[in-house]
């Protein structure tokens, strides 16, 4: 189940890059390019995407 969680923290925070860099005008050729909006849920995407990989990275507590 870590796998599963890391695997999709991993593509929350490159799916967050991205759409920050849309929406900051760094990364041209969409819609989203120069959209505020877009540079704000990029960066509450890379956000839940980090919190999911510590999340899935703890250790289990000791028995």
């Amino acid at each position: 189940m870590r796998l599963v969680i890391k695997i999709v923290a991993t593509l929350l925070i490159l799916i967050g890059v991205i759409w920050l860099l849309q929406g900051m005008n760094v990364l041209p050729g969409s819609v989203m390019t120069g959209d505020r909006k877009w540079a704000l849920i990029g960066g509450a995407c890379m956000m839940a995407g980090i919190a999911a990989w510590l999340f899935a990275g703890r250790r289990p507590p000791a028995a």
